[in-house]
């Protein structure tokens, strides 16, 4: 059950006038508003879903935890996740077949675990949590058009409820939270293809999957296949979540439905399988193409884009969410300086452009890489020489952006790739042979989702 707040959506006036006004109501744009309500900043929450709603995603990083603390929500989190103290990483490759990562060996010590959860309720609690602070959030409306005035002074923001009627809003600023939408980042030409990644996905929740005992029961788990991974989510509810992410050309091969197709894919991962033999799945089949992607500019006048509007890489080590509400932590610190002072806008929006930035490239090294047979080596075989090991696992639950020192080790265990690479060039060559035809635009299906 979601924990409701006393708060509702507020019915939207035909014309509305307000500082600020957040395109979408997931994690990021519920976060920048409730940040920015909490200084009596006026914001409108413009969300084209009534909630709850479906989204995939369910794995939080250890990083959450604060943030969600620090808005109030903590509790209800607490309340309907299934508690995650580590992952597993499963090979076919390698001796030993498991590797398993406990969160509280990460250098800092104090983010011991963190949470799946269902989307659905997280973001409904986000949300109301919202209104909950002071926001006008207004569900059921789609934002049609966005027209700045001159020289970034503000904007209007045209929107259709889904009763047919419209409405229209003035505001100093717009935040673009739509996620993979990416309402503002494709009207202004600005979201590209990721040209170093490339990568689709399909998924469906099962019940009755085997769990990993005790206190493991919640481990995230990641199994190695010959076209990409699979991610394996445990819900508190019983349900799991299985997900396959591949590159393009893999689904081109399909010549079944999309149902037949995923069931042929988990049989290509005697591990994955083994856990689902006796499962049901209980949810169609999903799937998304484009995966990778992100635009070439943070902000503009009289606008910022944060969380998934602005990038997305692969969902391979859980950091979508945790990025989205620590980019509206960004976006709604350097909104209030603007609005305080607009003279400091182009200093305030620097540090965001920076800050904002900083989470996608720490994490797209990693990333880019996952599949190689190094990085694969890296995972099965963790050493914890000069820290390494403890620097990785900070980056894992997502101890990216504050004080905790790992990037020297970080540096040295990018070194330790390299060099192995280098021990193994036939290997890494063949790899990188492979990875150019995986990232080709020329792979890409016309329809993953049919």
């Amino acid at each position: 059950m979601i924990a409701e707040s006393s708060a509702a959506p507020t019915q939207a006036p035909e014309r509305g006038d307000c500082d600020v006004v957040l395109i979408g109501g997931g994690p990021a744009g519920s976060t920048t508003a409730t940040l920015l309500a909490q200084q009596g900043i006026r914001v409108a929450v413009l969300e084209k879903d009534r909630h709850p709603r479906f989204h995939i995603g369910e794995s939080l990083l250890p990083a959450n935890l604060a943030l969600l603390d620090r808005l109030g929500v903590g509790e209800q989190v607490r309340a309907i996740g299934m508690e995650k103290w580590g992952a597993e990483f499963v090979s076919p490759w390698h001796a030993r077949k498991t590797q398993t990562y406990a969160f509280a060996e990460a250098w800092n010590r104090t983010m011991p675990m963190a949470y799946h959860v269902r989307r659905s309720e997280f973001d409904h609690i986000l949300l109301r949590n919202a209104a909950a602070n002071g926001a006008l959030v207004v569900e059921g409306c789609t934002v049609k058009d966005v027209r700045f005035h001159e020289a970034g002074r503000g904007a209007v923001i045209l929107a259709e409820h889904d009763d047919g009627t419209r409405s229209s809003w003035n505001a100093r600023y717009v935040v673009d939270a739509s996620g993979r939408d990416t309402f503002l980042g494709g009207r202004l030409k600005a979201k590209h293809r990721n040209p170093r990644h490339n990568s689709a996905a399909m998924f469906a929740h099962f019940t009755g999957a085997r769990r990993l005992q005790g206190k493991a029961e919640g481990h995230i788990t990641i199994f190695w296949f010959d076209h990409g991974w699979f991610w394996f989510i445990p819900l508190a509810d019983g349900t799991t979540s299985i997900g396959a992410v591949a590159w393009p050309y893999y689904f081109k091969t399909r010549e079944t439905s999309l149902e037949q197709f995923f069931a042929d894919t988990i049989a290509r991962s005697p591990e994955l399988s083994e856990r689902l033999a006796g499962a049901t799945r209980v949810t169609p089949v999903q799937a998304t193409g484009n995966y990778s992607y992100a635009c070439d500019r943070t902000h503009g006048p009289g606008y910022l884009l944060v969380g998934d509007a602005y990038a997305f890489i692969d969902p391979v080590f859980s950091s979508g969410v945790m990025l989205a509400m620590q980019g509206a932590v960004f976006a709604a610190e350097a909104l209030a300086a603007c609005l305080r002072d607009p003279a400091a806008e182009a200093r305030a929006m620097k540090a965001y452009d920076r800050a904002l930035r900083r989470g996608p490239r720490e994490f797209s090294w990693f990333i880019y890489r996952i599949n190689h047979p190094s990085m694969r080596d890296l995972f099965m075989g963790p050493r914890n020489v000069l820290r390494v090991k403890e620097a990785l696992l900070s980056v894992l639950a997502g101890d990216i952006f504050g004080d905790t020192p790992i990037w020297t080790s970080v540096r040295l265990l990018k070194g330790i790739f390299y060099l192995d690479a280098l021990r193994h060039l036939r290997r890494s060559l063949r790899a990188r042979t492979l990875r150019k035809k995986q990232v080709d635009p020329q792979t890409l299906p016309g329809s993953v989702t049919g």
